[in-house]
């Protein structure tokens, strides 16, 4: 019989979930009942939940609740719409924040108002096509994954339904990032301790927004009117707009983030879907984690960055002096014209041994 959860979900989907063996019990279960449990709420990016960066006590189970919300979104100053689909309602979705050897356990809901099956897939856990297989659920359900965190980094997360519907998915607004730090905190390749005053959390997005005969771009009514049309545009690879945290201008402005000379920040970069090349104007990363893994040494001093498509990478900068510095994908032509620049804004005295304008702009002398 074909029912309405296989007509959701896909017919591949719902055979893949119907042929999978029964959860045997692990040997463990009683210990990790026995586990402290933590409750986070989770909080839009740039910014990231409360956290420890040393472990205090063991391993313990970290519990979130993230809906998913469709709605429309505006992505640039003209009033381009976009049909999104988002974690707990923000692009990107926000960084959850563990240590190695603790339980990521999460409550994911689908809202009846919503359209469409979603799932998630957690580049950070083991089994089950990420979690995708045993997370898979219509509007109306929510599901419950736990897994243990294994490996230290920072990892992308991402909606991964099935077929086109995957790429669609992650373009619409669907990703995000889990940060696992290890037990003792972050280390320099000396192993010495690092610690950071603030952390931020950008997360490029590429929008694929389809434009009518004059050249303008489209708005829909539902995210299923826009499917057909925006596969299209996805399947040229050219994006419309490559932009951080959901929309241009989203972190520039009186939405620049701030900080102060002598304060050390942990940037966490993540692009779900393309590779990209951060660059802090006026700046540097101290310490990069490319390949966002903690467990590997971090390169040191570089000018600009490289994150892979589907991966999230961490770099550490202590700022030196005021003023606003541009955090841009040093693609030009997508940080200029397509939107991907965001601000830092910070305040202190200046030192005018590391800058100084020495002589001010004038004519150039005849003699």
């Amino acid at each position: 019989m074909f029912t309405r959860r296989q007509a959701l979900l896909g017919v591949a989907a719902a055979a893949m979930l119907a042929a999978m063996p029964p959860l045997a019990a692990a040997a463990n279960e009683a210990e990790i009942a026995a586990l402290v449990r933590e409750k986070v709420t989770l909080v839009a990016p740039p910014f990231v939940h409360a956290h420890e960066q040393v472990a205090s006590g063991g391993p313990k189970i970290v519990e979130f609740t993230m809906p998913i919300v469709e709605k429309q979104v505006a992505i640039d100053d003209e009033g381009t719409m976009l049909q999104a689909m988002t974690f707990n309602g923000s692009m990107p979705g926000p960084m959850m924040v563990v240590h190695e050897g603790d339980y990521v356990e999460l409550t994911l809901i689908n809202p009846e108002t919503n359209s469409m099956p979603h799932n998630i897939d957690f580049h950070a856990a083991t089994g089950a096509l990420g979690g995708g297989a045993l997370t898979l659920i219509n509007p109306g359900e929510q599901v419950k994954l736990r897994f243990k965190a294994t490996r230290s980094g920072t990892f992308v997360y991402h909606c991964a339904p099935e077929g086109a519907m995957i790429p669609w998915h992650v373009v619409s607004g669907m990703s995000g990032t889990i940060m696992v730090l290890p037990r003792d905190g972050l280390k320099n390749e000396k192993g010495e301790p690092l610690r950071y005053d603030q952390v931020f959390y950008i997360g490029e997005n590429d929008f694929y927004v389809p434009r009518d005969e004059e050249g303008n771009f489209k708005a829909y009514e539902s995210h299923g009117d826009s499917y057909a049309d925006t596969l299209e545009v996805m399947k040229g690879l050219i994006p419309t707009h490559v932009v951080f945290n959901g929309a241009k201008g989203a972190l520039t402005g009186d939405n620049a983030m701030k900080s102060k000379v002598g304060e050390t920040v942990l940037i966490v970069h993540s692009q779900a879907n393309r590779d990209t090349r951060p660059h802090l104007i006026g700046g540097h990363g101290d310490y990069v984690w490319e390949q966002g893994k903690f467990a590997n040494p971090p390169a040191k001093n570089l000018e600009t960055w490289f994150i892979r498509g589907g991966s999230a990478g961490a770099a550490l900068y202590t700022f030196l002096q005021p003023g606003v510095y541009a955090y841009v994908n040093h693609n030009l032509i997508e940080a200029v014209e397509l939107g991907a620049t965001a601000h830092f804004l910070v305040e202190g005295e200046w030192n005018d041994d590391l800058m100084k304008q020495v002589e001010a702009p004038g004519p150039i002398p005849v003699n």
